[in-house]
């Protein structure tokens, strides 16, 4: 499904039912703070003849303790609703409101095409 069109659906369901999981690659350090890993290029040409000359092929997008912890609770089998108790119960009143302030995090990682949902795609 297109992108935009799938944006434009996302308006008219409720986050907390969807189930999210990474497109993206991402790494933790020895705290648990991820750094999300998002290729500099896309095209095939860029790929092959400008990132090798690169010292690293990706814009590193690290994440705070909050969505970090968001990030990881993602595992593409979880609903957000489930995802959120878990980190209400983990943060208690640091993360409140947490439906709110979760599925806005949601949302923005979704435009930065970092995530998708089950949904969207037809699984």
């Amino acid at each position: 499904m297109n992108f935009f069109r799938s944006k434009k659906n996302l308006k008219y369901v409720n986050y907390l039912d969807l189930i999210p999981y990474h497109i993206a690659s991402y790494e933790t350090n020895e705290i648990n703070l991820v750094t999300v890993l998002i290729p500099k290029f896309s095209s095939e040409f860029a790929k092959k003849y400008i990132m090798p000359r690169l010292k690293t092929p990706f814009i590193k997008l690290k994440l705070d303790e909050l969505g970090s912890a968001a990030w990881l609770e993602i595992d593409g089998n979880k609903k957000v609703i489930d995802i959120a108790n878990n980190l209400s119960e983990k943060f208690g009143n640091k993360i409140q409101p947490v439906e709110e302030r979760l599925t806005k995090f949601l949302n923005q990682l979704y435009e930065q095409k970092l995530i998708t949902f089950k949904e969207i795609k037809g699984e």
